[in-house]
């Protein structure tokens, strides 16, 4: 066997006891979050639906500062400033 190929088939023995080992806790276990689905049912049970809009990105940049600096969700700093504005 060529050197080339004893390096090679070293490469793959590690990669392959990589692609076994756990995942880290942060990717595994009870503390995951919930899958597509079962977010999906969540929100409904909360009343939600997605109304997906663009933005222009200042907009953006404003909405994430304002949430992070009020401690709330971006979702719920729209959902307050639209309910505001329509009331208005």
């Amino acid at each position: 066997m060529k050197k080339t190929d004893l390096e090679k088939n070293k490469a793959l023995k590690i990669m392959g006891k990589l692609n076994a080992s756990l995942p880290p806790g942060r990717f595994a276990g009870a503390a995951a979050a919930p899958d597509r689905r079962e977010q999906r049912r969540l929100d409904q049970a909360a009343g939600l639906v997605s109304f997906p809009v663009k933005l222009q990105q200042p907009i953006i940049t404003a909405l994430n500062a304002k949430a992070q600096a009020d401690g709330v969700t971006v979702n719920d700093l729209i959902n307050s400033l639209l309910a505001d504005a329509l009331k208005a």
